[in-house]
């Protein structure tokens, strides 16, 4: 019996050498306490060294995937004519199939592996150990970057992450806008009405300091509205506020700043990923927004992974959880995921968001292929299909007949606008019952007499059923009988009586 063995320098042959102690596979290990026992049981054949690290990959990815490769047949061909153990199933049914080598896995044969790994440097001849180790590493590092399929050009990752961060920053943002709210309310609680922007709050905030300062101050270039500014000038003279002291204010200010840095992050991160949408997912962001596009892709993990997904996938991408529970419950499955929150989506009527929602998915699917696999820059076919969305829009809101096609090819134009009249000239015409021919059915003389035995029946049945009616009433009647002629027996009686 032959071991094919893999190593990072190259495939090893090994003979086994007492194949007896392979019956028994907890008595293995015994066998491989030393490197003289190791010599003793296993005998290196034959090696295939690799020419360069690539060639190392390219194997390490072939038995990953349980494929064959081209030097492994080569050097099975020219040096296995016998059985042949494996640390693969699947690679041993492929070396079957295409060497007719018999091939042999099971926890025996395991157990032979663990002994050759562990002694590996001494079973090779002029392998040391230091050089093993570093041959590994870089296999290792090789093979996670093709894993990986690392790419400088692929930046579509960097949309992932900013997109990450950009909701990150919002949770962020609202908790510490909420905290200035909560703290510096309790000194000017009525700032609150006066002003709802989070970051104008916070700039007033920092230019003001105490409420008694806020007569002083100039906020026309924070909030853009004079009547705003008196309003708020007003309300911090009739306060009723507590006071606070200077520290107070010094930590309710280094908060503000906080929140002003962070939301101008914000815009800039922002900024970002709208050039890089409009560089990585053209078609994808005419079609949905830059938003939406990007939690898209960050949701499949990839522009590609998200070009793989059919229309029907991408309408409920992000609601998985409720489409799930649907199929559970066996009630209706969502319309919409991630999608919904789409321009598009967001201008149609409610009765009508399902209908545009599925639309939208189609040419957006569309869209996204274009986008990953198309080699033109900028948007293509985005928007023709952005406009044919909006014609199917406007189509059910309006009842406006809109030509769907290209304008090379023309359909004949209808109404421009919904017409009553017209509509009803072209119904179809209503159904009238009167006009119907009814034919009525002639009855054979079987008919008749068959209709005439039922008829007997039910009298019978009917005359039978009043006779038990009076049998059953008659008891009834003669005890009612008796009991009149006591009563009257006995009223005879009460008279006699009296006299």
């Amino acid at each position: 019996m032959l071991l094919l063995f893999e190593t990072p320098g190259g495939y090893a042959l090994f003979k086994v050498l007492k194949e007896k102690k392979l019956g028994v596979a907890s008595e293995i290990s015994n066998e491989f306490t030393s490197l003289e026992n190791a010599n003793s049981m296993v005998k290196l054949k034959a090696f295939a060294p690799f020419s360069s690290t690539t060639d190392a990959v390219v194997a390490a990815t072939s038995i990953i995937e349980s494929t064959l490769d081209k030097n492994l047949k080569k050097f099975l061909k020219k040096n296995v004519s016998d059985e042949l153990a494996v640390a693969d199933v699947k690679l041993g049914s492929l070396i079957k199939e295409n060497l007719d080598i018999k091939c042999v896995c099971n926890d025996a044969i395991m157990e032979l592996f663990r002994g050759v790994r562990q002694h590996l440097e001494g079973l090779l001849p002029g392998a040391e150990e230091e050089s093993i180790k570093a041959m590994r590493l870089g296999l290792s590092h090789s093979l996670s970057r093709y894993k990986l399929k690392f790419s400088a050009d692929k930046v579509d990752i960097m949309i992932v992450q900013a997109i990450g961060l950009l909701d990150d920053l919002d949770k962020e943002i609202n908790i510490y806008a909420m905290r200035v709210r909560e703290w510096y309310g309790w000194h000017f609680p009525e700032m609150v009405k006066v002003i709802n922007d989070n970051l104008f709050y916070a700039r007033c905030v920092l230019r003001m300091g105490m409420r008694t300062n806020c007569k002083n101050c100039d906020f026309s270039d924070i909030l853009g509205d004079e009547t705003m500014e008196e309003n708020l000038k007003k309300s911090a003279e009739t306060s009723m506020g507590t006071e606070i002291s200077d520290v107070d204010l010094l930590n309710i200010k280094s908060l503000c700043e906080q929140v002003v840095s962070l939301s101008e992050y914000r815009l800039q991160l922002f900024e970002y990923l709208k050039n890089r949408m409009a560089a990585i997912a053209p078609n994808l962001t005419v079609m949905v927004g830059e938003l939406v596009g990007a939690r898209l892709i960050a949701h499949a993990g990839s522009l590609i992974n998200l070009a793989k997904h059919p229309a029907s996938t991408i309408q409920i991408l992000g609601a998985e959880k409720a489409l799930f529970r649907a199929l559970k419950t066996k009630t209706d499955t969502p319309k919409y995921g991630l999608i919904y929150h789409a321009s598009l989506i967001g201008q149609a009527a409610p009765k009508i968001k399902g209908k545009i929602s599925r639309v939208l998915a189609a040419k957006t699917a569309l869209a996204i292929r274009v986008d990953a696999l198309g080699e033109a820059e900028g948007p293509t076919i985005s928007l023709d299909n952005r406009a044919k969305v909006e014609a199917r829009i406007r189509q059910l809101e309006g009842g406006q007949r809109v030509s769907m096609s290209t304008p090379g090819n023309k359909l004949p134009s209808g109404p421009s606008k919904y017409d009553s009249s017209a509509a009803k000239a072209l119904a179809p015409p209503r159904y009238n019952d009167a006009s119907d021919m009814v034919f009525a059915a002639t009855d054979s003389g079987e008919d008749k007499k068959e209709k005439k035995e039922k008829k007997d029946k039910k009298d019978k049945k009917d005359k039978k059923r009043e006779r038990d009616d009076d049998e059953d009433e008659a008891p009834a009647k003669k005890a009612k009988v008796e009991e009149e002629n006591e009563d009257e027996d006995s009223a005879k009686t009460m008279s006699l009586a009296s006299l």
